[in-house]
């Protein structure tokens, strides 16, 4: 009997631990039934590229989508492709029906719109296009376009400064050899540069056409070794973006060394302030803006089952937003000012107040 009373006390214990257990599975699963609430989000890839990602791309993300009464979430993935995955796994748990992805490498990229698709959810490539993939439509620049206003005004720098007659030396700072849109702004610089060393009237530098992977921190060290290696005589260098043009101002700087011509990408507060000191040429003004609302519009558009606005072409298969880019130089960087990418303050302070007129 003593057996018996031992064994219905155990099966009591056994019971109420699985009574226990089941009331705790059924606290665990509401909060997760409530929070499938969400029908858009935005993977964004870093915060180290560029400073956009922070700056503008997520607040006007969130702003597009608060105006259209459309719950969403915008989430960066700081250089994690495992992360940006999870992300994706957790949206698409919270009931996400369209997925903004700016990919942090192609592998990865179709990896989470297989997931994104194989989830019932329709995917926007943002910014960078996961070729070939599954993805329902692509939303950026015209990244050819990018990359010629950056050749073509390296070469009115050249000019302005009297070296193009002179067989100038010059360097390529590529972006990220894994990042489609760095190979097609090289492949729109490309097109203005690469006639110009055949003919001779250009030297492209020793060593001196490399990918960065778009770390300034790397880019630094790169050009430092281009100028070892040629004798510091560069005289003009073709900077992917303003975080490489800003790694080439610091070497310049280090080695006692001049402004060369130098282009840039982003309009980045700091690339404007060595456009007006004189250090930087120019840079491209991408108005993250229109690209946020016009990528937030086409999603908006899917969940309500409208027909998408603003598609004018495909790349590699992709229904494409494609927006045009902008070359800003000393003479219309207000642009940036009056269009509310940038603040006047966030430029015009210190001791590049001065510049400012």
């Amino acid at each position: 009997m003593k057996n018996v009373r031992w064994a219905t006390a155990a099966l009591a214990v056994i019971v109420a631990a699985g009574l226990l257990v089941a009331a705790a599975s059924a606290r665990v699963s509401s909060p997760t039934k409530q929070a499938a609430s969400i029908k858009a989000c935005a993977l964004l890839p870093d915060t180290t590229s560029s400073t956009r990602y922070t700056l503008f791309d997520a607040p006007y993300l969130k702003a597009a989508f608060r105006k259209a009464g459309v719950a969403a979430t915008v989430v960066n993935a700081h250089a994690d492709a495992q992360k940006q995955k999870n992300q994706a796994q957790q949206c698409l748990a919270q009931g996400a029906k369209v997925i903004l992805l700016d990919q942090l490498d192609p592998v990865s990229g179709a990896s989470i719109t297989n997931l994104a698709v194989a989830g019932g959810a329709k995917v926007i490539d943002y910014d960078r296009l996961v070729v070939h993939s599954k993805a329902s439509y692509y939303v950026s620049f015209n990244n050819p376009t990018v990359g010629k206003l950056q050749g073509k005004g390296l070469v009115a720098g050249l000019k302005a400064k009297g070296t193009y007659s002179q067989h100038p030396v010059i360097a390529e700072l590529n972006g990220d050899v894994k990042d489609n849109n760095a190979l097609l702004f090289k492949q729109g610089y490309d097109s203005i540069l690469k006639p110009l060393y055949k003919n001779g009237t250009f030297k492209k530098a020793v060593a001196g056409d490399q990918y960065t992977d778009w770390s300034a921190t790397k880019a630094r060290t790169i050009f430092d070794q281009m100028l070892t290696r040629n004798g510091n005589k560069i005289n003009g260098v073709l900077a992917a973006n303003d975080g490489l043009a800003g790694a080439v101002v610091a070497s310049l700087k280090a080695h006692g060394l001049k402004p060369i011509p130098l282009t840039g990408q982003d309009a980045t507060p700091t690339g404007v302030q060595y456009i007006l000191a004189g250090w930087q040429t120019g840079t491209v003004y991408k108005s993250v803006r229109l690209e946020a609302n016009a990528a937030a519009a086409a999603a908006i558009a899917i969940i309500k089952g409208k027909p998408v606005p603003g598609v004018n072409g495909k790349v590699s298969g992709t229904k494409s937003i494609l927006l045009t880019p902008v070359w800003i130089t000393k003479t219309n960087y207000k642009k940036l000012f009056a269009d509310g990418f940038l603040k006047k303050s966030q430029v015009c302070n210190g001791i590049y107040a001065k510049y400012c007129k």
